[in-house]
């Protein structure tokens, strides 16, 4: 095992492309998914859509070290017969949810079982399905505290499903990735810089940091050095004895 003076030095741009990467192969899935569900109808009946979606996203949420948490496709109104609201969704196994007690299976998203689920009845107006259905783009939310499934700090990452260019948009196929996952992945790497470091977001909120004084959702304050994650909302910031305090 090498000395740690001959490990090479980790800086301020390896810890932004091991974000940038992490959310590439998490969008690569997405895509995939994609391509599968725009198969050319412009409606679809419930049971076969999901049955569609469940045979995608299922090995994605149960195999070994998941990065997704949630993950699924949302139609379109009129998409999907005699329905104006269709969440094929699909939830992780969990450990401990405080709503939904633990699970060792993947569980399909039920609305009947969950209240304060109101805010989701005009779901075009939230910000996961409208920018991708205005821009046409992928999107990344967040982080924000999901209270619809899991209790935790969160991404949804959407992107636009259509036929054809200039179609109707079909509906979003996503997918919720933790905070703590997320952080599980990029972490060992910031923790081997040679100064503190935070991920933040487009707004400067703080998604993971160094140090320990430093909350998920703090709004950072800095003018010191950054780099940008390559096509991401997101930016790396570094301090040069220790962050911010905010």
């Amino acid at each position: 095992m090498p000395e740690i003076s001959q490990l090479p030095e980790v800086t301020i741009s390896d810890c932004a492309a091991a974000v940038t990467a992490s959310f590439a192969d998490a969008f690569a899935e997405l895509d995939g998914w994609r391509n599968e569900l725009a198969g050319g109808e412009t409606s679809v009946r419930p049971t076969d859509l999901d049955a569609h979606v469940e045979g995608l996203v299922i090995p994605a949420l149960t195999g070994a070290s998941p990065l997704f948490v949630g993950a699924g496709f949302i139609a379109a109104p009129g998409y999907v017969h005699g329905r104006d609201i269709h969440f094929a969704w699909w939830l992780g196994p969990q450990a401990g949810n405080p709503l939904l007690g633990s699970s060792s299976a993947a569980t399909r998203l039920d609305f009947a079982a969950r209240a304060y689920t109101d805010y989701v009845r005009d779901f075009r107006t939230l910000e996961w399905y409208q920018v991708p259905q205005s821009t046409n783009q992928t999107h990344v939310t967040g982080p924000y505290v999901d209270r619809l499934c899991t209790c935790e700090y969160i991404f949804t990452l959407t992107m636009p499903v259509r036929i054809g260019e200039g179609t109707p948009m079909l509906g979003v196929v996503g997918a919720d990735i933790s905070v703590r996952r997320l952080e599980s992945i990029v972490l060992p790497l910031f923790l081997a810089a040679d100064r503190p470091l935070a991920l933040v977001n487009a707004v400067d909120r703080v998604v993971i940091s160094t140090d320990p004084t430093v909350q998920v959702g703090q709004l950072a304050s800095h003018s010191g050095d950054s780099v940008a994650c390559s096509g991401l909302p997101f930016r790396v910031l570094v301090g040069p004895d220790r962050l911010p305090r905010f």
